[in-house]
């Protein structure tokens, strides 16, 4: 909105359906007086309809649920598992939005100060800047009368593993190839972590070893702190925020 000519929020026209249930995730790039709502991705309004959230929408609630997976969150504990510091560079930090997305005095103001049990709490991140700009973003490109457009390749690069992803597939893999996901993808990290429960052998955990698809390892006891943490965070204070149910996948092994 900070961008625009005018930035001045203007009336959105609700839909019957909306009237009905105000719970509407809207397209990315929709309705940009809009302040404060959950907004899905991809952004573009010819593109298919999600249920994936924004990158801002999911930084904000790392707020709260720390910055652990579902899966990492049987192992790890998550009381000192969240981000400190965001760093925007200068051209594009608009300290205004950044407070409504994300701080106390913002759209997170319900939940600021809150406490859960299980180590979970509201730990808003700071968020500074930086004038150094990446020799490829976009900024870069406009200045130099160039055209950029976004990259289906990504990188993943440690001292143990290096991939390479085209569309979120290891490079050579088709989308639908059961060998095509990344290491971190959620489906190897469950296994992972279900690999590594099954050896430390803990009954107050075998539910979750014996969690058949990923629906299930979610509904675990044992992550019921974290499910309480996400749904009282999403219901007061991330305003529209459609939970995406038909997320399930087998991650039984053997």
């Amino acid at each position: 909105m900070s961008a625009q000519q005018d930035p001045t929020p203007w009336t959105r026209p609700m839909s019957k359906s909306e009237e009905e249930d105000p719970a509407v995730l809207l397209n990315g790039r929709a309705y940009f007086s809009e302040l404060g709502v959950v907004r899905r991705k991809p952004s573009r309004a010819d593109s298919p309809a999600t249920l994936s959230k924004s990158c801002s929408d999911k930084l904000a609630l790392k707020q709260c649920t720390s910055l652990l997976s579902t899966a990492a969150t049987v192992l790890i504990s998550p009381e000192n598992a969240y981000l400190d510091t965001l760093i925007l560079p200068a051209s594009r930090f608009v300290p205004s939005a950044c407070e409504r997305a994300f701080g106390a005095m913002g759209r997170m103001q319900s939940v600021a100060g809150k406490r859960w049990s299980g180590g979970y709490s509201y730990r808003p991140f700071k968020i500074n800047s930086t004038s150094r700009e990446f020799e490829y973003s976009n900024c870069g490109a406009i200045e130099a009368g160039l055209k950029s457009k976004p990259l289906n390749i990504s990188a993943l690069w440690t001292s143990h593993l290096q991939e390479t992803l085209i569309n979120g597939v290891l490079q050579g893999r088709k989308q639908a190839d059961p060998k095509g996901g990344s290491a971190v993808c959620r489906l190897k990290l469950s296994h992972l972590v279900l690999s590594t429960l099954a050896c430390l052998a803990l009954p107050a955990l075998a539910q979750v070893v014996a969690s058949p698809r990923y629906a299930d390892l979610k509904a675990a006891e044992a992550l019921q702190d974290r499910k309480q943490v996400k749904k009282e965070a999403t219901s007061v204070a991330l305003r529209g925020w459609l939970p995406n149910v038909a997320d399930d996948f087998d991650i039984h092994i053997e």
